[in-house]
């Protein structure tokens, strides 16, 4: 062997053995650490029970998360399955009146086990079929039980036996105050749901509806409600429903703009319940038409009415509670130019306390009573006011 290949073996040697020795000596090895396991809390399963910021269903990996993200991470996972996405197919028709199926998309909740969804009503308006696709990604088809075009409210069911179904619970208006935290949830796509969170901006304001009736008590929100998040509920930092998403303002449908509507919970969860027992809402009524003194501008003055605002009495329904509580309609019609106005009945300015200038105002406050509450009228008669008690009844279906 030529020195050359014996200095290359004696080389490989050495570092054969220093390997071994660095690798193996004890001394240079540290001890290996002990792993002992951490015992985790069982997951809250009670999904209908109200959660506090403080306390997790599950355990979270992210324990950097503040108390406002941990409320909001809590809710979604133990909400959003009761948020459903409702896919709607309808039948327009092309230059040639072909029908041609089209599909839209909203949001809605799980109200009860028994598979009831409430929406809104423009998601399933003149739907010739309805798909309820739920958090799992399972596929039913729904029925309309009822809906209430004056609320934007619909009830819709769908057969999910065997299914465990996550209703959502529902809250109050009461107590509110505007900066209060909400958190909106949506299902436009079927697929996961989305959460946006936001403030009160609003209470008590009024929208019209796609009828003309006035939707009164709504919850204005600046939580971002994006097209497909319609029907879906808003909740308060304790998971309840205190509303249904339903509107936005959207100059030039630029989308949102931090301006969102959801109807009141009590409004929803009075025409969720009629729906779902009499498959209609059960309204009351006054029996008159009316006049709004507005729109006769400076005709007002010269009728000498006693009042320049108020709804005129022009007709009254015999036997209707307007007319059984004494109500008086025209007696006499006036031309003034080329208008004839009917004059002599009372001018209607006050109900129960609360000022009204408009029918739909009228409306508006009827909506909230039931089949015999009584009401009290304040209407200027011969320029003197006066109270008159009314029991309302139930309006024909």
């Amino acid at each position: 062997m030529n020195h050359g290949l014996r200095i290359a073996v004696l080389t490989s040697i050495i570092t054969t053995a220093l390997v071994y020795v660095i690798l193996e000596w004890r001394p240079l090895r540290p001890e290996p650490i002990s792993t002992v396991p951490v015992e985790t809390a069982t997951p809250d399963t009670t999904l209908a029970a109200p959660i506090s910021p403080s306390v997790t269903s599950t355990p979270l990996q992210h324990t950097e998360l503040s108390g406002d993200e941990l409320n909001n991470v809590e809710i979604y996972r133990k909400y959003s399955p009761g948020v459903v996405n409702i896919t709607s197919t309808i039948l327009t028709y092309d230059f040639f009146l072909r029908p041609i199926p089209e599909s839209g998309s909203g949001s809605g909740v799980i109200a009860d086990a028994e598979g009831n969804i409430v929406t809104n009503y423009h998601v399933i308006e003149g739907a010739r079929q309805l798909e309820v696709t739920l958090w799992d990604q399972s596929r039913y088809e729904a029925r309309v039980v009822g809906t209430d075009p004056s609320n934007d409210i619909a009830v819709i069911q769908i057969d999910a036996a065997g299914q465990d179904l996550v209703p959502i619970p529902m809250g109050s208006t009461e107590g509110l105050e505007v900066g209060q935290k909400v958190l909106a949830i949506g299902n436009p796509f079927g697929l996961d749901g989305t959460l946006t969170t936001g403030i009160i901006s609003s209470l008590g304001r009024s929208i019209q509806a796609t009828n003309g009736r006035i939707i009164e008590g709504i919850v204005q929100t600046d939580a971002a409600i994006n097209p497909g998040n319609s029907g879906g509920p808003l909740l308060n930092t304790r998971g309840e429903v205190i509303g249904i998403n339903t509107a936005i303002v959207s100059p030039s449908n630029a989308g949102n703009v931090g301006i969102g509507f959801a109807v009141p919970v009590e409004t929803v969860r009075r025409v969720t319940n009629d729906l779902i027992t009499y498959g209609r809402v059960r309204r009351v009524f006054m029996g008159f038409s009316g006049l709004d003194l507005a729109r006769l501008g400076g005709l007002v003055e010269a009728l000498n009415l006693g009042t320049e605002s108020g709804v005129l009495i022009v007709g009254i329904q015999p036997g209707s509670p307007a007319d059984t509580g004494g109500l008086l309609g025209p007696t006499r019609d006036v031309r003034v130019g080329n208008t004839r106005i009917p004059v002599g009945g009372d001018v209607i300015v006050e109900i129960d306390g609360r000022s009204v200038t408009t029918v739909p105002e009228v409306s508006a406050i009827l909506e909230q009573h039931r089949p015999g509450d009584q009401i009290t009228v304040t209407v200027v008669r011969d320029r003197g006011r006066l109270d008159v008690r009314l029991t309302l009844l139930e309006e024909n279906p």
